[in-house]
């Protein structure tokens, strides 16, 4: 059996990292990543080049010093987006990439698309400057069924805007279904990011016995059909899937509400879990390539140059249940296993 495993430095291509007290709680958890991608779905969200530069500013000021973490800032995109200004803050390095939400999808997502032949001009000016575009990929019709939802988006907005935007990069975030592996498998420039939790967890885990709120997620996690069809595209060695955890951090008492909030928070234990996973698999050596080089190469980006290590012991790793958040507390991703993957930081 495989001891150890060392690799590149991984990165997560997204994240959500909040603001205030919870910024300030949650950061460090994501420290033994070398960048991450920064959800901008503040409230109110980040849409402008000169709002991504001062959230950077917060986020490495809750990093403080020693972490080295990279945050690369997103905008969030609005029917009234100026196509100047995302060029402008790519050209600067201000952001590196564009956050498309259909309105009402998930999280703050109020503020998201609704018309998207308002935000054409947009996507051109993002295909001719090269610039990112993540998805998250859900339909909001109400006669779509949430469980469908991923599926009508590929053929009724995905596949669309990509047919009418030649050479706009696209990123479908937090795929769930085969339908989305099946896709993003099938076309060119695009790429997947699949999260840790739905590697992990299917619709019985959130249902079955009783409801689990901390294992709520938008996307909704699906039938274990689609599970394993995530975990056969993670291990695959394609390098149009990579990780994104979409750790996503809630106070337990939005969690627990009579109408609670989505999101996993995946960032203390991530590595652990993919290892296991991916040992599972039979496939710890595919590990660095999802984990580490894929999403470097899809963003342009050289990967990173140290490196970590991961330990498998006999005794499992110790992660804490909940952290603290100033007044609030926050309910830390629990596989429903024991972790003997140790992450050893640096190797």
């Amino acid at each position: 059996m495989t001891k150890s495993v060392t690799l590149r430095r991984p990165d997560d291509w997204h994240l959500h990292l909040r603001d205030g007290a919870m910024l300030q709680a949650v950061a460090s958890f994501s420290g033994h990543f070398g960048r991450a991608i920064i959800m901008p779905n503040l409230v109110p969200p980040v849409v402008t080049g000169a709002q991504a530069a001062a959230y950077r500013d917060r986020i490495r000021a809750a990093l403080g010093p020693k972490v080295t973490l990279r945050p690369l800032m997103t905008l969030y995109l609005t029917e009234t987006t100026d196509p100047a200004d995302v060029v402008a803050a790519h050209a600067g390095g201000i952001i590196s990439a564009v956050k498309l939400y259909p309105a009402g999808a998930t999280t703050n997502s109020a503020s998201g698309v609704r018309d998207f032949d308002k935000v054409r001009g947009v996507l051109e000016a993002m295909a001719e400057a090269g610039i990112p575009l993540l998805f998250h990929g859900e339909v909001t019709d109400p006669a779509v069924d949430i469980f469908d939802r991923e599926a009508a988006f590929i053929d009724r907005v995905l596949d669309p805007i990509r047919r009418a935007t030649p050479g706009l990069r696209v990123v479908m975030e937090h795929i769930t279904t085969s339908d989305g592996v099946d896709y993003v498998a099938a076309n060119d420039d695009i790429g997947a990011t699949i999260t840790t939790h739905h590697l992990v967890i299917n619709r019985n885990h959130i249902l079955a016995g009783g409801i689990r709120p901390h294992y709520y997620c938008l996307p909704v996690a699906k039938r274990e059909t689609h599970r394993l069809a995530l975990r056969k595209a993670a291990v695959s060695g394609d390098g149009r899937f990579f990780l994104g955890t979409d750790s996503a951090p809630h106070p337990d008492r939005a969690k627990e509400a009579a109408c609670g909030c989505a999101g996993c928070f995946t960032a203390p234990n991530t590595m652990s879990i993919l290892a296991q996973v991916f040992e599972e698999e039979g496939a710890l050596d595919r590990l660095e390539g999802f984990a580490s080089l894929n999403g470097a190469a899809f963003y342009g980006m050289e990967p990173n140059q140290d490196r970590i290590r991961l330990v498998r012991r006999d005794t499992p790793a110790e992660y804490p249940t909940h952290i603290a958040a100033g007044d609030e507390t926050v309910t830390v991703f629990d596989p429903g296993f024991p972790l003997y993957w140790h992450v050893e930081d640096p190797a």
